[in-house]
């Protein structure tokens, strides 16, 4: 089942999709409560993705038991405001405004909490888990490693120079300011991702021409110079940023969902022993 909500961050409304979890699923035995998937759209994206992939993606992990709520940052979607005159600061706090309501759900377990960022959503899911120790696990599919220069290669240079010296550019019928700009570039995820202490699945496409593929190996070795926290990689042959194949998109899918109900495992076998 699945049901659209509306999430209030401060005077601004986003809209979202919550997906509930299959009731035969093992992962929610434990005392009756389910793991939270969080996904996070690209930059001028939507909850529903390119080709729909958060929509099948959030129906895959229901079945596997997860909720999963997908939602449109400020100015997209459905979801009110205008997405250009926000910065990487507002979307992390959009994020914690997310998390926040998945939290208040009853059926939730607070300890079972992933971020799921793809592209540039894939910079604000690690700097959100970084921000919020309630993020245990992290996967980030083709993210954005240098969030300005990796932006504006997108917009062109032009759009950001237009913002400048005019106070807003056009993009795709989106207004950018140069708050917006200014903000990509405080943004460090290769620098902060060392903060973060949960585990990481990074997912990347030999055929990506907007975010390179390189990007995936540098993040995996940062996250290896953690003391804590394991990092795995897949690097999958022929994608594309948006998966848009059909053989790439489920083997990114099923990667994905396996790495998942591993991490389920390992953690109900860590309270096994507990016990």
């Amino acid at each position: 089942m699945e049901r659209q909500i509306t999430i209030r961050h401060n005077q601004e409304e986003l809209t979202a999709t919550i997906h509930y979890p299959l009731k035969e699923s093992a992962h929610g035995s434990r005392c009756n409560r389910v793991p939270l998937v969080i996904i996070c759209h690209g930059f001028v994206g939507s909850r529903i993705g390119v080709d729909r992939l958060f929509v099948k993606t959030a129906r895959e992990f229901a079945e596997d038991g997860y909720m999963v709520i997908r939602f449109d940052y400020i100015g997209c979607g459905e979801s009110s405001g205008n997405y250009g005159s926000e910065g990487l600061d507002s979307m992390i706090a959009q994020t914690r405004s997310v998390l926040d309501y998945g939290l208040s759900c009853t059926d939730v377990d607070p300890t079972r909490i992933t971020l799921l960022g793809h592209s540039l959503g894939g910079a604000v899911a690690l700097q959100t888990a970084v921000r919020d120790r309630r993020v245990k696990n992290l996967i980030l599919w083709s993210a954005v490693g240098y969030p300005f220069n990796d932006i504006v290669k997108i917009t062109g240079r032009d759009v950001y120079d237009t913002s400048v010296k005019s106070g807003s550019a056009d993009y795709l019928g989106y207004s950018f300011t140069p708050v917006f700009f200014d903000s990509l570039a405080q943004g460090q995820p290769f620098q902060e991702a060392i903060k973060f202490t949960g585990n990481v699945l990074v997912i990347h496409g030999t055929s990506d021409e907007v975010i390179p593929v390189d990007y995936a190996f540098l993040f995996q070795k940062v996250f290896w110079m953690r003391q804590e926290g394991r990092c795995d990689k897949e690097i999958i042959f022929q994608a594309d940023h948006t998966y848009s194949a059909g053989p790439q998109r489920q083997l990114l899918l099923e990667r994905t969902r396996d790495w998942l109900n591993e991490q389920e495992n390992i953690q109900q076998e860590w309270q096994h022993w507990m016990i």
